[in-house]
């Protein structure tokens, strides 16, 4: 993986001051150097800049970017962040048409089949993926990001300027853009956060790529293109068909995803899901006669003080240890105490520019910086829930049918400590609705299809397009902080179109979420595993953290020079301090409970400060 950044604009001539503005390109890519600082390279013309700091996992001594290439006259050049699972598939097709290749990498095909194919090139991709072409024939930038969103790719234009990046960071770096925010940035912090309505960047115009999109910038200004969206189809296959097919796709993707010049490792939670890509994983090791790396996270004293609940009924660590009696695999149990995990909400939030999932965010990005210092790529068992339907919410009637996005019901708990002035202010009710409304009416409609088979399609769509792009923002900046590649075999996205449109029927089973793939992947896993009920992400609940959230939190309140306390209530806020926390009714997803809401709060209060961010 890497960091790319640059910048277009058809009446400037850049070479005009060509040090300073490539001095720009520099400063852009030095933001996102943590991406990857294996090598770096900047591309400058009359009308756009390109810049890359590359993390090496393809021909590490060559695959240098940016890659320029010449035809009839004209100059390619592109700036790359990803990976692309079906290089040797394409290659050799272009290598007929006569195209010369310099390098083993799979930039260099990305830029061939655009100089071949043509802006249909896209549909070819397997992968995960955000890049910029330049193209000097047609004079026009390309931006395309991957059709899951795997890989972020930010923009905003100034004066005619189109300013893109990687990260929001590397788009503070060019001359002019600051750091800007009004209501609809604390409507999106407060009423969809940690998530993000697609294609908003929160800051004051910016924006993002929406997944399964590209973007033209040309003379005649910015053209947003859908290439890829869900498709509903009727599912024709029998069981046994379906089981056979979601087997094959499962573990080609696996299979796909391990290709890269240096070694893979996986998490294992001891989850069904990461579990199966650790299981195929290590067998492809162990044919290629290597050994797997593999790694788990909990907390310090969790054994403790661990308390089941309805969303996250047991611990992991007995189910990690399970797998290593089948598996002969090379594992490290990572942990990480309170003390840390408080003062990483803080580089959380540089990690991402925004609030995030609070100490969700922050474990992770610990966790992630201590497998880098082993591998640079890991296997992830993310997205299988949202494909697959794992969450409460696909078969428990009162959050199906909740109205909302049933990961976030509760607006009541998101403004509890907000001031009354500020809650008027932002109508987060009237901002949320219209979102979730017009999400639904984007929801591909299968003709006949019954209202309970129609409703967990919209479930689907929902978590795909909306909760499944926030885990995937989350494993991006958490990893990419540390130059970890972390990809993500179950949003391959012929997975992805073809679970869409299989009956629930099929995927959920004698009372079993995600039934569907145990079944497909049964011989991978011992029964303990096969079986287990659903766990998510862990987090700790070690009581010394929630007081440590509190004193934080109260040094806040009391400080008047606190940014946050032009917005909160500072006598809602301190009664809540004192309050029970309940851990049993989160208002995010399933981890996000009372003291999360403390630790997203302290969150805020950092990000406005950081970013002087104003309503």
């Amino acid at each position: 993986m890497c960091g790319i950044a640059g910048f277009c604009n058809f009446s400037m001539d850049f070479m005009l001051d060509r040090e300073f503005w490539n001095n720009t390109l520099v400063s852009m890519r030095k933001a996102v150097a943590h991406r990857g600082n294996d090598n770096t390279g900047e591309f400058l013309r009359e009308h756009a800049g390109l810049s890359h700091t590359r993390l090496s996992i393809r021909d590490l001594s060559r695959g240098r970017q940016p890659i320029v290439r010449r035809m009839h006259g004209s100059e390619y050049a592109i700036v790359y962040n990803g990976e692309i699972y079906n290089t040797d598939e394409l290659t050799p097709e272009l290598a007929r048409a006569g195209y010369i290749f310099e390098t083993t990498t799979d930039t260099e095909v990305i830029l061939y089949a655009y100089m071949h194919y043509g802006l249909d090139f896209v549909h070819r991709l397997n992968g995960i993926f955000a890049f910029a072409i330049w193209d000097g024939a047609a004079e026009r930038i390309l931006l395309v990001r991957d059709r899951l969103g795997v890989k972020p790719l930010f923009y905003t234009i100034k004066d005619s300027t189109l300013v893109f990046g990687s990260e929001i960071k590397a788009l503070f770096c060019f001359p002019g853009i600051k750091p800007e925010t009004d209501i609809e940035s604390f409507r999106e912090i407060f009423g969809i956060g940690p998530a993000r309505t697609p294609g908003h960047g929160v800051f004051k115009n910016f924006h993002e790529i929406r997944p399964g999109h590209y973007a033209l910038f040309t003379r005649s200004g910015l053209q947003d293109i859908k290439y890829w969206d869900l498709e509903s189809h009727p599912h024709t296959d029998s069981y046994p068909q379906t089981v056979e097919k979601v087997g094959f796709l499962v573990r080609d993707a696996i299979r796909r995803q391990m290709v890269s010049d240096v070694p893979v490792c996986s998490f294992l939670s001891g989850g069904i899901d990461s579990s199966i890509v650790t299981a195929a994983a290590s067998d492809i090791c162990a044919g290629n006669g290597a050994r797997l790396n593999t790694f788990s996270f909990d907390f310090r004293d969790n054994n403790l003080y661990f308390t089941a609940n309805s969303f996250q009924p047991e611990r992991d660590r007995p189910f990690v240890d399970i797998m290593l009696e089948r598996y002969d695999v090379n594992h490290t149990y990572l942990e990480c105490d309170e003390n840390l995990l408080a003062d990483m909400l803080y580089p959380a939030v540089d990690a991402r520019d925004l609030p995030g999932m609070a100490d969700i965010d922050a474990s992770l990005l610990h966790f992630c910086s201590l497998v880098k210092r082993e591998n640079k790529v890991a296997l992830t068992g993310e997205c299988a829930d949202e494909v697959f339907g794992g969450y409460p919410w696909f078969y428990r009637n009162a959050l199906m049918h909740a109205g909302t996005f049933p990961w976030s019901r509760d607006i009541g708990t998101r403004t509890l400590l907000l001031s009354d002035d500020f809650i008027r202010e932002l109508q987060l009710e009237d901002y949320v609705d219209a979102r979730y409304t017009r999400s639904l009416q984007a929801v591909p409609v299968l003709e006949g299809e019954s209202p309970g088979e129609r409703r967990r399609r919209e479930i689907t769509y929902l978590n795909i397009k909306w909760f499944m792009q926030t885990l995937l923002d989350r494993m991006d900046r958490a990893s990419m902080y540390s130059g970890l590649e972390a990809r993500v075999p179950y949003a391959d996205h012929r997975i992805v179109e073809y679970v869409f449109n299989i009956p629930w029927e099929m995927k959920y089973r004698e009372g079993v979420e995600k039934a569907l793939l145990r079944t497909a992947c049964r011989d991978l896993l011992p029964e303990e595993i096969l079986f287990r009920r659903k766990s998510p992400y862990p987090k700790t609940y070690h009581p010394n953290y929630e007081r440590l959230l509190a004193q934080r939190f109260r040094d806040i309140i009391h400080n008047p020079n606190s940014p946050i306390m032009s917005i909160i209530d500072k006598k809602k806020a301190l009664a809540f301090i004192e309050a029970p926390a309940d851990y049993g009714r989160p208002w995010f997803g399933q981890l996000m409970a009372a003291p999360q809401l403390m630790a997203y709060m302290i969150q805020v209060n950092y990000w406005m400060e950081k970013y002087r961010c104003m309503v």
